[in-house]
């Protein structure tokens, strides 16, 4: 594509209006740097990004809302954790809207300052997910006690602060350069087959400046409260050659036993997804399409 960097990736059209050829792309993440949100967020858009570091997601909404950065890395579903759920309402009550994903292999180092051993350290801290997903490899260390903390690359930083040889952080690699800490162990995770997803969103109002040719949508939608109407939604998009690789479920707020369903639908042909959209349009009280892009590229 002319006009485009080559570390921008294939799905991109020029940034016009909303980052200027002279200025690097502003990438708001959920936690500092160093956070597993850098690492997809470069993986998708090169090294030459700045970082809006939000200590929560209704925080990075909130940085997009006010333009503080044009575009989110959002992490909606790992495959130990399950879903984020309260992702789906924040981007569904939003302007903004999904224009790729990225798929990315989570590997936990632990990481201490220069001289620290496995013998000297005292406490390791981490945010609760990755605690829980190393945890097996402390159990040989009685010595050491696990300690939760909001962020993983948050963790890491107070270790490089606290300048102590008895303590750690359980984090990523590029929270260890990020902080100069020394790596005591690799990949400590009891389960290697640990990935997030992670949508990259911008305001809905410049997606079509970002996207060519999609191949998946995620949709949100409300059924009619009749027997058999979600098995009718549900065969009608499988009828139209729609492929559905992920259906989850959300309590309406306010209405008792009334649900948002939500969708990941992947497709070749774009005019027969139309039809599929224009055919369960009928069989719903409420539809959102929370975003059309292409598919990432799955690792594993």
């Amino acid at each position: 594509m002319n006009g485009v960097p080559s570390n921008w990736g294939a799905f991109f059209l020029p940034m016009s209006q909303i980052i200027s050829s002279k200025t690097k792309p502003r990438i708001a993440i959920q936690g500092i740097k160093g956070a597993f949100h850098e690492i997809a967020a470069r993986k998708f858009f090169g090294q030459d990004i700045e970082i809006e570091e939000c200590r929560s997601f209704p925080e990075l909404f909130d940085s997009l809302d006010q333009k503080i950065a044009p575009i989110g890395v959002v992490a909606i579903e790992n495959t130990l954790a399950g879903t984020i759920l309260p992702n789906y309402a924040l981007l569904r009550n939003s302007d903004f809207r999904i224009i790729g994903e990225i798929y990315l292999r989570i590997e936990h180092q632990l990481m201490a300052i220069e001289n620290a051993s496995l013998e000297s350290l005292r406490k390791v801290y981490s945010h609760p997910m990755a605690i829980e997903q190393c945890r097996e490899y402390f159990k040989p260390f009685p010595h050491i006690s696990l300690v939760e903390s909001e962020d993983t690359a948050a963790s890491a930083r107070f270790v490089q602060e606290s300048n102590s040889v008895e303590l750690a952080a359980i984090g990523s690699r590029l929270a260890a350069k990020h902080y100069g800490l020394e790596t005591l162990r690799q990949n400590i995770e009891t389960n290697p087959h640990n990935f997030t997803r992670f949508w990259v969103v911008v305001s809905k109002d410049q997606t079509a400046e970002f996207v060519q040719n999609p191949n998946k949508s995620s949709i949100s939608f409300v059924h009619k409260h009749e027997v058999g109407s979600l098995a009718q939604i549900l065969l009608l998009l499988s009828g139209h050659g729609m492929n559905l690789t992920k259906i989850q479920s959300l309590p309406v707020v306010g209405q008792a036993w009334k649900y948002f369903f939500h969708v990941d639908l992947e497709f070749d042909d774009y005019e027969q997804y139309q039809r599929a959209i224009a055919a369960i349009n009928f069989q719903v009280d409420e539809l959102m399409i929370l975003g059309e892009y292409p598919r990432g590229q799955k690792e594993g």
